[in-house]
This record gives structure tokens, sequence and C-alpha cells, in this order.
């Protein structure tokens, strides 16, 4: 299954399916076998890049989707 992201209001990122997660050096998260998990969106977390629900504390971020406009052509 792809990946879905979810960009949860006032809240994290849910990210759910095959995933792999790696840090700016390319290093690889252990996952331990989970599916599903939540990064932070707030920049509050004591566990970065995960969310632990520090947004709880006043972190306010309502999306709606839409549709961007096609990349432009590199030249």
């Amino acid at each position: 299954m792809a990946a879905k992201i979810t960009v949860n209001n006032n809240g994290s990122y849910r990210i759910e399916g095959d995933v792999e997660l790696v840090d700016g050096a390319g290093s690889k998260y252990d996952l331990a076998g989970r599916t599903t998990i939540a990064l932070c969106r707030c920049g509050r977390s004591k566990n970065k890049p995960f969310c632990d629900g520090s947004h709880k504390e006043g972190f306010e971020s309502v999306v709606t989707a839409y549709k961007l406009e096609p990349p432009k052509p590199k030249v």
C-alpha cells in the first residue's frame, strides 16, 4: 500500500502505510514494525521528528487541501 499522509488540524502529520523515514544524513529510523506513525508539525515535541502530543499546549493550524500549480519546467 502506498503511504497516506494526513495533515491533522491543530496536530501532527499522520502517516499510514509502507514508508521509510530517514534523517538529513540519510540514516534510517527504526520504526519497530509500525505501519502508522505521527510526525510533529508544531515543533514542540521532545521526541522529534515524532509527535508526543505537545501541540495540545496551544498549537493552531487548520488546513484545507488545494491543488498546486504544475511545476515550472527546468531550464
